[in-house]
């Protein structure tokens, strides 16, 4: 029971992963097409739009590098999270009170401390690689 469950557990949970990374493309696919129709409907390109492909142009590397590689980068997420605060700001700034704005100011740069901490743990702290006979 056990090696079954191994080879077909295993094997459904892969094969519906791959599912959800490929209806993830292409949801992001159909958002990046919204978006485009929208810029030319409107016959400009503001700042927020660009940012909102550049979230979209992240998903769908987050997705390619994890169909290839079956890891997901923790720092990707966070470019995102970086990105996405940053529209907000943008888009919502003359609505926010002052205190909003200091807090999502704030919220940004502890996200990039983390991608600097990470990125540092990365370089000088890295996993040990497992020995051949581990394998």
């Amino acid at each position: 029971m056990d090696k079954m469950y191994r080879k077909y557990g295993i094997t459904s949970i892969k094969a519906i992963e791959h599912l959800v990374l490929i209806i993830i493309a292409i949801a992001t696919v159909v958002a990046i097409g919204q978006e485009i129709k929208h810029i030319f409907e409107v016959g400009a390109v503001a700042l927020a739009d660009l940012l909102l492909l550049f979230i979209y142009l992240e998903v769908l590397a987050m997705v390619s590098h994890y169909a290839e590689s079956g890891k997901l980068p923790i720092r990707m997420p966070l470019y995102i999270a970086i990105v996405a605060l940053a529209r907000y700001l943008i888009l919502d700034m003359k609505a926010m009170d002052d205190w909003r704005i200091v807090a999502i100011s704030i919220s940004t740069l502890v996200l990039a401390a983390t991608v600097i901490i990470i990125r540092w743990g990365q370089l000088k702290l890295p996993y040990p690689r497992p020995k051949e006979d581990e394998l």
